[in-house]
């Protein structure tokens, strides 16, 4: 709990309005892939198809979506970002694992990794000081 809060303490003294566009941004893209996979569900079942003779391909249509929906919004305002993440974690990887086990596509597998890394980043830093996090901490 306090590298949480060591993590926040300097996450808002070094905080920069680009940072928090970026955190926006990344909330926007996955708020839309949610959006974009629950208008066309032929095109997530056949993502998703190399992993599906593990099993869970059902769980799996059920759990990206709303992930994506509900995590991008929380992203893009910056509540409980890292949670939102976290939640996000499991799914990136298996889009970049999902490029190695099937058919290769080089700009999806490019596009999971830089939203990977963003992630990650965000994991790390938190949500900034130009965020509901930031505001319900300070003025509740």
């Amino acid at each position: 709990m306090n590298n949480v809060k060591e993590l926040n303490k300097w996450a808002n003294t070094h905080t920069y309005f680009t940072l928090d566009l970026v955190r926006i941004a990344l909330g926007v893209f996955l708020f839309v892939k949610g959006v974009y996979f629950i208008t066309n569900i032929p095109y997530l079942v056949d993502l998703i198809s190399p992993i599906d003779n593990i099993g869970g391909g059902m769980f799996l249509i059920h759990y990206i979506t709303p992930a994506h929906l509900i995590g991008g919004i929380m992203i893009a305002f910056g509540l409980l970002t890292r949670w939102a993440i976290i939640a996000q974690l499991p799914i990136l990887i298996g889009a970049v694992l999902v490029n190695f086990m099937g058919e290769m596509h080089s700009e999806s597998l490019l596009l999971a990794l830089a939203t990977l890394a963003i992630c990650l980043f965000f994991l790390f830093y938190g949500s900034g000081k130009h965020s509901a996090d930031y505001y319900f901490k300070m003025y509740q």
